[in-house]
């Protein structure tokens, strides 16, 4: 495969060698087209060497050599990722504006495989108008890699960093090698946490990110599905045009949007972390401290969505569900498939370092209604799930 690399003027800039390298090592040729504001932090010589091509950056290039390099750029490359792609070309993008090399081959780009991957400050990045750019990109078709929480290079902490090399590297593998596999289903899939309610201002919850829940909707999506996401609260955003998302807070509202979307669906992975207690009383208040040393909430049990989902499903449906166990771990989730009448279960381990909650990575065993198992290396999330779309769903 052919993949062009946009870079622009952010530090995160000092990544993108990485990421040409790691394309380049998974056997895709690579050119590279820079900004001059990215050339202050990465050399012509690194990026030349780096990809093994000549490096496209002034669009009015003295030998008159780069003149229509924009269109031949384009029709040279099967895809194309900008990373890190700064507020200035998002906008750019959005707007159809084409005034440097990068620019002007983007507007070129539109009818390929294109990802863009965000570096900003996190004001910026939350800015209205950068969100707007954003989902009006997602919306023609722009594969958005989302930022990650973390060090920003300003000094302080919040979301704006480049996604990892590494996995911006592997979406687009998981892309391409998704092109060739074909899911003409519609499927729901759950993720995130949920949220139970004890006063105005608290609840009960637990750490789940929803990363692998939203990988598995991107994973899915891009095999072409039609995929129902209910998520519960996370800032989270999703890419695929074919994913329509529903949002709740609570496991009742998640049990009553799942057990009305499941009998349309041809399949359901249910990976969202339930809670399976809610106290039986919420305040409409902030509750005060009484002057007493404690308090004690009396919980009551929730709706069991996956239990519920198996006594619903019928012939050629599929039921994946996720078991998240620290004791017996094989044993514990194979009674689940058995118990809830499941045809997969992927059981996650949290003594397995690098695996769980709010982390890029997973590892998982994929265990079938018939007792075959499979377990993946430790790797991305996105990779992860294409694992499980591959096993479960084909």
């Amino acid at each position: 495969m052919k993949v062009v690399v946009g870079i622009t003027g952010g530090i995160a800039a000092y990544k993108s060698p990485l990421l040409v390298r790691l394309l380049v090592k998974a056997l895709h040729e690579v050119k590279c087209v820079a900004t001059g504001h990215a050339l202050e932090f990465v050399t012509p010589l690194t990026l030349e060497t780096v990809s093994g091509n000549k490096l496209y950056s002034d669009l009015f290039a003295s030998n008159n050599d780069h003149t229509t390099e924009h269109i031949s750029l384009k029709d040279w490359g099967d895809a194309m990722v900008v990373a890190p792609a700064t507020a200035n070309i998002i906008g750019k993008m959005a707007s159809g504006i084409g005034d440097d090399a990068l620019s002007t081959l983007l507007l070129s780009f539109s009818r390929k495989p294109l990802f863009l991957a965000p570096a900003m400050n996190t004001q910026m990045w939350e800015c209205p108008s950068v969100q707007r750019n954003i989902e009006y990109l997602r919306s023609i078709g722009v594969h958005i890699i989302n930022p990650v929480a973390g060090q920003l290079a300003c000094g302080t902490s919040g979301t704006g960093r480049m996604a990892e090399p590494e996995e911006i590297a592997d979406t687009i593998e998981s892309f391409f090698l998704n092109q060739n596999i074909k899911i003409n289903a519609r499927v729901l899939v759950t993720a995130g946490p949920t949220y139970e309610r004890i006063d105005s201002v608290r609840f009960i919850g637990n750490y789940s990110s929803g990363k692998m829940g939203f990988a598995l909707a991107e994973a899915l999506a891009d095999c072409g599905a039609e995929v129902e996401l209910v998520t519960g609260p996370t800032a989270l955003k999703v890419s695929n045009p074919r994913i329509h998302r529903t949002d709740v807070e609570s496991a009742r509202e998640m049990y009553a949007a799942a057990t009305t979307l499941f009998p349309s669906c041809q399949a359901a992975i249910l990976s969202a972390a339930v809670a399976d207690y809610r106290p039986d009383h919420t305040a409409d208040h902030k509750l005060k401290k009484n002057g007493s040393e404690g308090m004690t909430l009396q919980l009551v049990q929730n709706p069991d969505i996956l239990a519920t989902l198996g006594t619903m499903k019928q012939d050629g449906q599929k039921l994946i569900g996720f078991a998240l166990e620290t004791d017996n771990e094989l044993a514990n989730a194979q009674s689940k498939l058995q118990r809830k009448n499941l045809d997969y279960i992927v059981l996650n381990s949290l003594r397995d370092k690098g695996a769980g909650f709010g982390v890029d990575t997973n590892r998982v065993t994929i265990i079938s209604r018939n007792g075959d198992t499979f377990t993946t290396p430790l790797l991305s999330k996105r990779q992860v799930a294409d694992d499980i779309v591959r096993h479960c769903l084909l």
